[in-house]
């Protein structure tokens, strides 16, 4: 299957404002990681400190997704929603320049939370499933999280930009992880049974409808909001235990990594109802990080409608 073809198979029509791709052209990509040898990352903040300024100006309908969410969901006035809006356009920049450093070989300073639950899994025979969302930084995880005695297959949205994913995979070659492009044929679910069946660690978004539109609706923020319920089934029905993951920025060369239990309810429940519960119960742990740092939702398109 050719890259259009993929990208085309990717393609949620609820979601269709918005693809999460890592914008630019491939030459421009390129020379970024060239760019990270010979400058400072401050400086490259302080150039896009004013390129978003247009970014926001030329792409309305992703500002206005992120304008609910400040106030409509988090209760902010209307300057002060305008100065988050900023200041969130300005993270999602700072946070791909970061890809882009860790490509041309910078590192970061992570410190993580709750480390031991992932380490526990990570000694065990069996396989578990690490849900992540769309704030903050999450690939940084697949740097940091090394597991040494299994492998990490990482879903991934099939349609980014092709630097983009040359990249991570000779970043991720020497972590012992696999990138697996989520299609809409579902062959990344017969990927992803087969390495919980081996006793190793799927990674899979828990915040978009990618693939499969089955659903689950979770209050979240105040709202009604649908969240897919495919990881969590396919926890349940294997029987192994999740984790969610938040990779989050505070500081220029610093991040914060969120490491929790998910917790599928009473053993004696149908499987139903079990995936729902752990469903509900990452809705609430992520709302708890988008609280905490508002400005690294990173959803660009209207979450809740």
């Amino acid at each position: 299957m050719g890259a259009e073809a993929k990208t085309a198979a990717m393609r949620d029509p609820a979601h269709d404002g918005w693809q999460g791709t890592t914008d630019g052209r491939p030459w421009m990509l390129r020379s970024l990681v060239v760019l990270f040898r010979w400058v400072n990352i401050r400086c490259l903040y302080a150039v896009m400190s004013v390129v978003v300024i247009f970014y926001m100006l030329a792409n309305g309908r992703n500002r206005r997704a992120i304008a609910r969410l400040f106030r409509e969901h988090l209760g902010y006035g209307r300057w002060r929603t305008l100065c988050a809006v900023y200041a969130n356009h300005f993270r999602f920049g700072q946070v791909i320049l970061d890809r882009f450093a860790v490509y041309a070989g910078c590192r970061f300073r992570v410190e993580i939370e709750h480390n031991d639950y992932y380490n526990e899994l990570a000694s065990a025979p069996g396989g578990f499933i690490m849900v992540s969302s769309h704030v903050g930084n999450y690939e940084l995880a697949g740097y940091t999280l090394r597991p040494e005695q299994k492998r990490f297959h990482a879903l991934v949205y099939a349609g980014e930009k092709q630097t983009v994913m040359q990249n991570r995979a000779k970043c991720f070659a020497g972590n012992n992880i696999e990138m697996v492009p989520v299609l809409r044929d579902m062959s990344h679910l017969f990927i992803a049974n087969r390495a919980l069946e081996e006793g190793d660690i799927v990674g899979m978004p828990g915040d978009r409808l990618f693939g499969s539109q089955k659903s689950v609706t979770c209050d979240f923020l105040g709202a009604p909001a649908r969240f897919p319920l495919g990881p969590f089934a396919l926890a349940i029905q294997r029987e192994v235990p999740m984790l969610s993951i938040f990779v989050m920025k505070e500081g220029v060369k610093r991040y914060r990594i969120f490491v929790d239990r998910i917790d599928a309810g009473d053993p004696g429940a149908s499987k139903r109802e079990r995936m729902e519960h752990a469903a509900r119960t990452f809705a609430a742990q992520l709302e708890r990080i988008v609280r905490r740092y508002p400005t690294q939702w990173f959803n660009y398109y209207d979450f809740w409608e």
